[in-house]
C-alpha cells in the first residue's frame, strides 16, 4: 500500500498543476482590453508594458489574480483586471500562453 501511494503521488501532484485547461478562443475575444497595452497578439510595441505572447499559462494566472486580488499592486492593472472572474482570467492565460 505504501509503495502504491508513493507511485502515485507524483501523478497527483502533475495532475493538479495541469488542470487548468482555459478556452483560448474566448480568450482571445476577452484579449481585446489588453491589446491597447500589450498588443494585438500579446506583442507589446512599446517597452513599458510586457509581451503576454508566450507566457507560461499558470505563471498568467497567477499574476492576472495577484493584480486582481490586490496582492499585486499596479494602478494601470488594477482597474482592467477587477472585472474578470477566474474562468476569463484563465481564458486569458489559455489564449496568450498559445501565441
Amino acid at each position: 500500500m505504501k509503495l502504491f501511494l508513493i507511485a502515485l503521488l507524483p501523478l497527483l501532484i502533475f495532475s493538479s498543476t495541469c488542470a487548468v485547461a482555459g478556452d483560448a478562443a474566448a480568450g482571445k475575444v476577452k484579449s481585446a482590453m489588453c491589446a491597447s497595452c500589450h498588443g494585438v497578439n500579446g506583442i507589446s510595441m512599446s517597452p513599458l508594458w510586457p509581451n503576454l505572447a508566450g507566457q507560461k499559462e499558470q505563471y498568467l494566472i497567477k499574476q492576472i489574480k495577484a493584480f486582481r486580488d490586490g496582492t499585486r499592486q499596479d494602478p494601470m492593472m488594477a482597474p482592467m483586471v477587477a472585472a474578470l472572474s477566474d474562468t476569463d482570467i484563465e481564458n486569458l492565460a489559455a489564449y496568450y500562453s498559445a501565441q
